[in-house]
């Protein structure tokens, strides 16, 4: 079983408990983004890196900014990436939630 540190007290949680079992405070389940609007953003903006700066990757997001998405390599491995559920964002959670 695996466990994390919860975010309000420290204590120890599991990784699948919803709440700490000490303090009650809820405990994130990865993140809130979702695959259709990195997928629509990728897909129109990708080769600006629009969809990057939306999950926090703002550094790489420049620099996709300034390649036109890597000369559009870049672009298409962040669009595979999104569509099959690879992507993360800059916590490194995955993003595979479609809407």
């Amino acid at each position: 079983m695996a466990l994390i540190k919860c975010k309000e007290c420290g204590n120890e949680v599991s990784t699948t408990a919803k709440a700490c079992p000490k303090c009650g405070a809820l405990q994130s389940a990865g993140t809130s983004k979702r695959i259709l609007p990195a997928m629509l953003l990728c897909f129109f903006f990708g080769w600006a890196g629009i969809h990057r700066f939306l999950h926090g990757k703002v550094g790489t997001g420049i620099l996709m900014l300034f390649t036109g998405g890597g000369f559009l390599i870049w672009w298409l491995i962040d669009f595979i990436m999104i569509i099959v559920g690879s992507f993360k964002d800059k916590a490194g959670n995955a993003i595979t939630q479609w809407t």
